[in-house]
């Protein structure tokens, strides 16, 4: 006997869904999904967050033990994005591993995407000089434009400090520490959120550049870096192509581990507050810098197309299958 679909628009709201979703349908609507996660893990990790570090440290921060807040703010990626992408997912999906793209990616893929990532942050590097360089000018013919630069400014110092506090380290065990702290719990807590929960929501209803682009631009927001949020949104919206292509939530770990760690390395071994100055202003290269970004600009968008052209999305062995011998 055939099945008669119901005349009940609401029996039949999967038909809207793309047909890659691996036929899980979600209890609720997945753009409903994401949109509430960003806005609930945005207030747990930002407010809840900040009021049990206020709980635990008191007022004093600046005095407090430096380790101590290190730890608080892996706990609070844990406790306040990890947690809650896990909790949603199983919520609304229930196929947890599937959702968050549970599965192990070949070494040639990781490869393949760390050599993007090789072109990416210098080009992204350069576009923030040519960003600043710009903005420098603009600021210096309006005024309101100026009183804009003033306020990302006072906002760049912050950031800046905060991170120079918890990088500067004084033995190799501390070091190690630091990089568990700085790449490795991020690199997981936010690519299970972002890549994972919000990304795999609006791949329901959205093509996957729209979905990879809006998670990355709210992954910006996030990290509440003005000068460096075209950067992160450029950076996000590669590692859900990641995620993405290769079907595993591995590959972005991986590429966002990279990317903070080279990052953290270099500071330990320069040392320079410089480096850590998303609003740096190198007037005199400019020049450089924009054949650089042009150069390096080239290279990577010749590498997505070859990317496009050869490697298919691919579905890889999911952690929870039992293997056939």
């Amino acid at each position: 006997m055939e099945n008669i679909p119901s005349e009940n628009p609401e029996n039949n709201h999967e038909d809207n869904y793309h047909e890659d979703n691996n036929g899980i349908i979600p209890t609720i609507s997945p753009i409903s999904a994401a949109v509430f996660g960003l806005i609930a893990v945005f207030i747990l990790y930002q407010f809840g967050g900040g009021i049990l570090t206020l709980a635990i440290f008191g007022f004093d921060i600046k005095n407090a033990d430096i380790n101590a807040m290190r730890l608080m703010q892996a706990a609070g990626q844990m406790l306040f994005i990890l947690l809650p992408a896990l909790i949603l997912t199983k919520f609304v999906y229930e196929d947890i591993s599937t959702i968050i793209r549970f599965r192990f990616p070949s070494l040639k893929v990781v490869l393949i995407f760390l050599l993007g990532m090789a072109l990416l942050v210098p080009l992204l590097q350069s576009f923030l000089y040519i960003q600043n360089y710009l903005l420098l000018k603009l600021a210096e013919a309006v005024p309101f434009v100026q009183s804009i630069k003033n306020v990302f400014d006072g906002l760049d110092k912050m950031v800046e400090d905060t991170y120079i506090s918890l990088l500067t380290q004084n033995s190799p065990l501390e070091a190690v520490f630091i990089i568990f702290i700085v790449a490795v719990v991020p690199a997981v807590c936010e690519e299970f959120f972002f890549r994972g929960f919000v990304q795999s929501s609006f791949e329901y209803k959205l093509s996957p550049f729209w979905a990879a682009f809006i998670t990355a631009f709210f992954f910006g927001i996030y990290h509440f870096n003005p000068y460096g949020l075209i950067g992160l949104v450029a950076l996000g919206t590669y590692f859900g192509y990641a995620a993405y292509k290769s079907d595993s939530i591995f590959v972005p770990v991986i590429l966002h581990f990279a990317n903070n760690f080279f990052a953290v390395f270099a500071f330990f071994v320069f040392g320079s507050e410089e480096f850590m100055e998303s609003a740096a202003i190198d007037v005199e290269n400019i020049g450089i810098h924009i054949y650089t970004f042009i150069i390096l600009l080239t290279f990577f968008l010749l590498f997505l197309f070859w990317v496009n052209k050869n490697l298919v999305k691919l579905t890889f062995t999911n952690l929870s299958d039992d293997r056939k011998e």
